[in-house]
C-alpha cells in the first residue's frame, strides 16, 4: 500500500512540474512597480504615447507578435523603434515580473 501511494506522489509531483508554466516564477505584483517606474511614461493604462497603434492591449499584442513572454522580455531588453533597451538598467528578474504584468493587464484589458 506504501508503495502505490509513493507512486502516485511522485506522478503527481512529476505531472505538476512538467506542465506548470514557468511564468509562475515572475512577479505580477513586483512587475506593477517596476513598470510603474519605468515603463508608465509612455505606456500608462496600456497605451502608446509615441505609436498609438501599437499599445499593450492584448489584440494589438497578438497583432504584432508580442503576445508572449519571450517576445515582451526580448523588447523590454533590446528595445525597439522607439523603445529603449532596458536590459542595463533593470535585472532579468525585474523584466520578467515586468512581462508578467503586462500579460496579465493585457488579459484583463487594462482595468
Amino acid at each position: 500500500m506504501k508503495k502505490i501511494i509513493t507512486v502516485m506522489l511522485l506522478g503527481i509531483a512529476i505531472f505538476t512540474f512538467a506542465f506548470s508554466s514557468p511564468a509562475l516564477a515572475a512577479d505580477a505584483v513586483s512587475g506593477a512597480k517596476v513598470f510603474s517606474a519605468n515603463c508608465a511614461s509612455c505606456h500608462a493604462g496600456g497605451k502608446n504615447l509615441v505609436q498609438a497603434p501599437k499599445n499593450l492591449k492584448k489584440e494589438a499584442l497578438e497583432k504584432y507578435g508580442m503576445y508572449s513572454e519571450e517576445a515582451i522580455i526580448a523588447q523590454v531588453t533590446k528595445g525597439k523603434n522607439a523603445m529603449p533597451a532596458f536590459g542595463s538598467r533593470l535585472k532579468a528578474n525585474q523584466i520578467e515580473d515586468v512581462t508578467a504584468y503586462v500579460l496579465s493587464q493585457a488579459d484583463k484589458d487594462w482595468k
